[in-house]
């Protein structure tokens, strides 16, 4: 990472010297396949960049991540590349008015997901690449100005194999010289260029309305082409469309439209225009639930969205990313409700991506939405929780308080006033104020640039005969800001269903903020101080209204009340307000009557981390228990062949730790035990296998018998994983050398070494490791690309050893390294933080014995 970063200076200094009027590209990727004498595969890159000085100055530089430069050549002069390229610049002197850069050099195949990805797959043999550039390893591919605001119109050609098909932002085609030649694209950045080249399985179809004729194209690798439901991703596909034109009055701008699901990748995906990329792992092996498609369906409606927000209309610096991803994330949610069939969808955004945010904005790390991004470093951690999901909540805050019409209006005439542009805050502010009539700065400066999350909670008194007096909305936080809420009023009705009876919305602002709406009904069992979602907020509960949920959270009869429920209760419990062992009674007394399954997933997923880290150490293992008695209950009475029976059957196999449980485990994969509808396919034969390899009842031979059952890119990853997972000294002395002292495993491979490595039930045998990894962090930090840099650091960071001794190693580390890389810091930072939480919790629980 020394000499590859780029600071938000440099990058306003060198837009303010030069614009760029077009690129011009060349690759051959021919040396993709076969033998290879190199010691990194290389490629042959070939760029021309024509630019304009447009400032004073006379010299810059280009950026360039490669191996080796073979020529340079500026305005016809040859300049010697071991004089003017240091490994990441090419420096450039003597401009004049109009340039002509020609940079030939030799780039490097990728195995981390970033630049060129090089993938074999083990099945067949074939050879799969992809590009992945955000925010800025478009360098390692071809020569360029990597920054957003350097926007330029690009034409891409290709020398591949020639069994090989070749993909890029326009539409391109083989000419007679067996070159893959693209359309000229329009000004776009560089981070969003993108090719994609290989043997893929590739399916067609055509997206029309009115006079526009959209080309639709989607892929996969020919391993998974059996499994590829490409009809339903157009669909969605489709769907998505549909509801852009009809809302954003500006037609679809980038041509044709493909979507590729690639292996090995380190994103959800990619919206290079015309040419979107997705993990593979959205194309199903096996049975999944709705949420599954759900979530698919958001991530390409997401991606879809940044084609107007984020490539059509594009941030400055990467300060404003909220620009585009906040609006992509709200987007997925909003399009998703609106357009499909997930009319649900804003319940699974209450209870899964609002979780994501709050988590990261109470961290130390935490940053205003519009944040102050440094340098490419600072950009690169700041694809959070804060800049998606907090971005989307305040985004539907800001459609309750400015209006939908206003909204959308506010869209149209930002992408009119600003196409193939770049924008920052203001630009957007100064038009919703237009169509809304509503004061933005004031809504921007307390929602947009300042951090933290404010919780609110009931204040409710009542008259002798049980009505209310007057309810009042209590807001806490360093900073206090105007919600745009409703509150709910619900009460257990004849048949004992928990169901609303009145509903009040008010504009909560300052300290205290009463609703008079409310005054004079009766009194409720619940109170929910955020009932339908409209603001982003930590909802607390007054004593009833908790009591009401330890009994009756299952009678809740609205989804998207009873999953802002269940997220209260789980903020309570990682606030160290509500001991784990409580939440984990509610779970068992309540989760087997949830009707929404992305709901029920989350709750397992948190329930799990209750038990991991919140509860106290004395209590784990009955906890752990009482979780795979409760799934093993729920599993045997669920309907069989639901998707419920699916999501029980993987809870339970991801707590079973006895004997008993683990040997019903066995016979579900060989066979001599059986549950009534549960199909036991591949995927979940993977899944019923992992805690028999961790617990020490699935050795190497027997996981490599499964491997040949799945002898593909994915089992591959499973059998890694699998082997890191077994409980022996030997086995992680090896996992973590493969991680730690080599980087010879790819992207993927390295992720699933990690999952094998740490597992709850072997706090003991990698205690050792904790001081192994703070000897560790730094060095491989200088060594490693920011990927893997920070997969490395947040996976292996000790927080199973969860005590103050843990903590105080970490703050030594903290303390003598105060000069390490900002970013490094961070990461060390947030880890600490969750330890301390975790501590905070086991302190709560423990009390409650």
């Amino acid at each position: 990472m020394p000499g590859e970063n780029l600071s938000r200076d440099e990058a306003h200094e060198r837009a303010a010297l030069l614009s760029v009027d077009g690129y011009e590209v060349a690759l051959d990727l021919r040396s993709a396949v076969g033998a290879s004498d190199e010691a990194v595969r290389t490629f042959r890159s070939v760029t021309t960049i024509r630019f304009r000085r447009t400032g004073t100055g006379t010299s810059t530089f280009a950026d360039l991540i490669a191996p080796s430069v073979n020529a340079v050549t500026l305005n016809g002069r040859s300049l010697d590349p071991a004089e003017v390229f240091d490994g990441a610049r090419i420096a450039l002197d003597g401009l004049a008015d109009e340039n002509t850069l020609v940079v030939d050099a030799q780039c490097a195949y990728s195995r981390t997901g970033e630049g060129m990805h090089r993938f074999v797959d083990p099945e067949d043999g074939e050879v799969y690449l992809y590009t992945q550039y955000e925010p800025a390893d478009a360098r390692r591919v071809y020569a360029n100005f990597e920054q957003p605001d350097l926007k330029a119109p690009y034409r891409f050609s290709v020398t591949a194999p020639e069994e090989w098909t070749v993909w890029s932002n326009g539409a391109g085609e083989r000419d007679a010289e067996g070159v893959w030649r693209f359309a000229e694209t329009a000004p776009i950045s560089t981070y969003i260029t993108c090719v994609v080249a290989g043997p893929y399985h590739y399916v067609t179809d055509t997206y029309r309305r009115g006079d526009l004729e959209i080309p639709l194209g989607a892929m996969c690798r020919k391993g998974l082409a059996k499994h590829f439901d490409a009809d339903d991703v157009f669909l969605i596909t489709k769907q998505g469309f549909d509801f852009f034109h009809d809302n954003f009055d500006f037609p679809y701008p980038f041509g044709k439209y493909d979507q590729a699901f690639v292996p090995e990748y380190n994103l959800g995906a990619m919206e290079n225009p015309g040419m979107v990329t997705f993990r593979e792992e959205y194309v199903f092996r096996g049975k999944v639930t709705q949420a599954s498609y759900e979530a698919r369906a958001n991530v390409i409606l997401h991606e879809m969205a940044h084609m107007w927000f984020g490539d059509l209309v594009t941030m400055v610096w990467w300060d404003d990313l909220w620009l585009k991803e906040s609006f992509a994330d709200f987007m997925g949610s909003f399009v998703n409700a609106e357009a499909t069939r997930f009319t649900n969808s804003w319940v699974t955004f209450a209870n899964n991506r609002k979780s994501w945010a709050y988590r990261a904005d109470q961290l130390p790390s935490t940053h205003p939405i519009t944040a102050d991004i440094r340098d490419l470093e600072d950009a690169k951690l700041n694809f959070d929780g804060i800049t998606y999901a907090k971005g989307a909540s305040v985004l539907k805050q800001l459609v309750a308080y400015a209006g939908r019409d206003a909204f959308l209006e506010g869209a149209r005439r930002y992408f009119k006033r600003h196409a193939y542009g770049n924008t920052r805050l203001g630009d957007l502010l100064a038009i919703l104020e237009e169509t809304s009539g509503r004061d933005m700065k004031g809504w921007a400066k307390s929602w947009l640039q300042t951090s933290g999350v404010n919780v609110l909670a009931p204040d409710v008194t009542y008259d002798a005969e049980g009505r209310i007096t007057e309810l009042a909305v209590l807001q806490e936080g360093d900073e206090l800001r105007p919600h745009r809420t409703a509150v709910g009023l619900y009460r257990l009705d004849a048949d004992g269903a928990l169901v609303r009876y009145a509903r009040a919305e008010a504009d909560v602002t300052g300290v205290r903020t009463v609703v008079a709406g409310l005054a004079g009904e009766e009194r409720p069992d619940l109170v929910l101080v955020n009932d339908d979602d409209l603001t982003y907020c930590k909802m607390r509960f007054d004593e009833g209204s908790l009591a009401t949920l330890r009994e009756h959270l299952g009678d809740v009869t609205d989804p998207l009340a009873r999953a802002l429920c269940w997220s209260a209760l789980w903020n309570l419990t990682r606030d160290g307000l509500v001991p784990a062992r409580d939440f984990v009674a509610v779970v068992l007394a309540f989760a087997g009557r949830e009707t929404e399954i992305g709901v029920l997933q989350m709750v397992h997923a948190w329930t799990k981390s209750a038990v991991t880290l919140y509860a106290d150490p004395e209590w784990r293992e009955e906890g752990g228990r009482l979780l795979a008695e409760g799934g093993l209950r729920e599993l045997r009475a669920a309907q069989p062949g639901s998707e419920h029976q699916l999501t029980w059957a993987r809870f339970f196999a991801a707590t079973a730790s006895t004997d008993a449980d683990l040997q019903l485990l066995e016979g579900l994969l060989d066979g001599t035990a059986r549950i009534d509808g549960l199909d036991v396919d591949q995927e979940l034969r993977w899944a019923l296998l992992s805690p028999l390899a961790a617990h020490g009842r699935a050795d190497e031979a027997r996981i490599g018998e499964e491997l040949a059952r799945d002898d593909t890119a994915t089992g591959k990853r499973h059998q890694v994983r699998l082997l890191a997972s077994r409980p022996s000294a030997a086995v992680k002395a090896q996992a973590w050398a493969q991680v730690v002292e080599s980087d010879a495993l790819s992207n993927a491979l390295v992720e699933a070494t990690i999952a094998g490595f740490a597992q709850p039930s072997q706090r003991e045998l990698i205690a050792p490791y904790a001081e192994k990894y703070f000897a560790a962090i730094e060095r491989l930090w200088a060594e490693r690309s920011i990927q893997i840099g920070m997969d490395v650091v947040r996976g292996l960071f000790p927080g199973l050893q969860d005590d103050a001794a843990t903590l105080a190693a970490t703050d030594a580390w903290l303390s003598a390294h105060e000069s390490a890389a900002p970013a490094l810091r961070r990461l060390v930072l947030e880890a600490r933080d969750d330890l301390a939480r975790a501590l905070r919790a086991q302190e709560c629980d423990r009390a409650a014995e």
